[in-house]
């Protein structure tokens, strides 16, 4: 997947966060738990393939083309901060793509769509975030028997987490050393399959 991200190379990587152009540019940024789902979807191509996919969080865009890359029928890229879906046009049309349909609601908490698959890369950083995560999922779960995948790299706000204990490792990868440093030392990036039921 190629993509356009803020790098050392960028000039705003040195500069005073005031002269930036946008704030907290997380759209940006190819965070470890997105890096991972987009592996195990481009190297598992039918857990997408002819899904309507949502990609919640979704900021530089790399879930929602890997979901496209890998067959996905229809796919929603979905960020509050609507740079990040500027963000996902411009790095489809870099992979050949067209765009996903991209909103820019919070869909957290509201009416369950008929989605087969969601997916969340980093999205359990906050704690308020992942309870309010937890709720809407079992809600989507239970309403449409949606699938849902989440990546992360093992943060704090995850592995203590109540959801924690619903979820089934599908797959783990090593992160290269430059994430690493970027990423406070995490070594790992796993993807996992919530299972309420458990």
């Amino acid at each position: 997947v190629k993509l356009r991200l803020f790098t050392p190379n960028c000039r705003f990587w040195r500069e005073r966060p005031e002269l930036w152009p946008f704030d907290d540019p997380y759209w940006a940024i190819y965070w470890p738990g997105g890096q991972a789902l987009s592996r195990y979807l481009l190297d598992n191509p039918a857990v997408c393939r002819g899904k309507t996919v949502l990609d919640l969080g979704s900021g530089c865009g790399a879930s929602a083309i890997a979901a496209k890359l890998s067959g996905a029928a229809h796919v929603v890229a979905n960020d509050i901060d609507a740079v990040a879906a500027v963000a996902t046009h411009m790095n489809s049309e870099l992979n050949g793509l067209e765009p996903p349909v991209c909103l820019t609601n919070n869909m957290i908490g509201s009416p369950a769509e008929a989605f087969d698959l969601i997916l969340l890369g980093d999205m359990f950083y906050d704690e308020a975030l992942a309870t309010s995560l937890h709720s809407w999922l079992d809600h989507c779960i239970n309403t449409h028997n949606t699938q849902v995948l989440i990546g992360d790299p093992g943060r704090a706000q995850f592995e203590e987490h109540g959801i924690r204990r619903l979820l089934r490792l599908l797959a783990q990868f090593e992160l290269p050393e430059s994430v690493r440093e970027e990423n406070y030392g995490l070594t790992c990036s796993g993807v996992w399959c919530y299972r309420p039921e458990l």
